[in-house]
């Protein structure tokens, strides 16, 4: 375990999610003096799923640092992931400094200067010889970029079904967050209707739920319209247009619920001088060693597929932690165990 007073690291962390957490773990078995620095909680991306939210992975496929992820059914929940994960932290001791938020990082390979700012104001410095940046998908949301997406109606989250009882929902997009919602709120009473600009569900739904969405579809039961996308969200309606005509359609409406996704933060990144596609938000690096086009600093997680947040999950973005730390003790000057 890295002294929690010991401001003198081999490499710090940003973000403690799964895939930071794995890195933290890879670098405590190899002996490395680590620390993980996260601006909110341990794993605040799960404690942002849907509050019954199951995975598409097995719960074999989600785990980290040898420790075993039993769970009671075939896949794991949210809540069984947030237990989970904490006890990975808390049997290696990774000590996570949550809500200490990384302001700038400094320096270079050998010398990295970071600079936190903690819950109660204060600021503090560490030096490390190496960053790794796990900071994840959730910073953002892709915004629908129409006129109203601003009012109070219109959320990018999804939680439970119990507010929307008898009210006219919207449901943006038609992934796995959309599907799901739909169906949730529409069996808790809800009057929903869904939208995507293409013609059917996403591929990548998970396949237990495509017969129940399918059926409901089918059957009227949630209207939906396909080809279609929001053009203007106003006080008690939605106006649809149709790809290619250009027809409008206006719908009674009392919520949006814009499930099209989020995206990263790139800000730190380009600060510490890393190069980001600007066409596909992916950071320059070795999918190898994980590292950057700057010496010294590495990424993991899903914040290396760029705006693709499909292409990275937990159960691939796990094992970046390990390219890291290998990579880190073939290095000159960097201890090891």
């Amino acid at each position: 375990m890295t002294d929690p007073n010991d401001d003198t690291l081999d490499i710090a962390i940003i973000g403690a999610g799964p895939c930071g957490l794995s890195a933290g773990v890879a670098a405590t078995q190899a002996g490395l003096r680590q620390a993980i620095f996260d601006k909110g909680c341990l794993t605040r991306s799960i404690t942002l799923y849907p509050t019954h939210a199951t995975f598409f992975s097995t719960a074999d496929r989600l785990e980290i640092g040898d420790v075993p992820f039993i769970t009671p059914g075939d896949k794991p929940t949210r809540r069984d992931a947030l237990k989970y994960y904490r006890r990975v932290a808390v049997e290696y001791g990774l000590g996570v400094r949550q809500y200490e938020e990384v302001l700038d990082v400094s320096g270079t390979e050998g010398a990295f200067r970071l600079r936190t700012r903690r819950a109660d104001g204060s600021e503090h410095a560490y030096e490390a010889a190496a960053v790794c940046v796990a900071t994840g998908g959730f910073h953002e949301p892709n915004w629908l970029g129409v006129p109203g997406e601003d009012l109070p109606k219109v959320i990018h989250y999804y939680r439970e079904p119990y507010p929307f009882h008898d009210q006219d929902v919207l449901v943006v997009g038609a992934g796995n967050s959309a599907v799901e919602s739909a169906l949730e709120m529409w069996r808790n009473g809800a009057r929903v209707s869904m939208v995507h600009f293409l013609e059917t569900i996403d591929r990548g739904v998970k396949p237990w739920v495509v017969p129940d969405i399918t059926n409901r579809l089918e059957k009227g039961q949630i209207p939906v319209y396909w080809r279609h996308r929001v053009a203007e969200v106003r006080p008690g309606s939605v106006v649809l247009r149709e790809e290619g005509t250009g027809r409008t359609t206006e719908i009674a409406n009392d919520w949006v619920v814009a499930m099209t996704g989020w995206r990263a933060d790139p800000r730190l990144l380009r600060s510490m001088g890393v190069s980001i596609d600007e066409e596909t938000g992916i950071p320059a690096h070795d999918p190898a060693t994980m590292e950057s086009d700057v010496s010294g600093v590495y990424i993991a997680g899903v914040l290396a597929a760029g705006h693709n947040a499909n292409k990275i999950f937990i159960e691939n973005g796990r094992e970046h932690g390990g390219l890291v730390v290998e990579a880190l003790r073939r290095r000159v000057g960097v201890a090891g165990g």
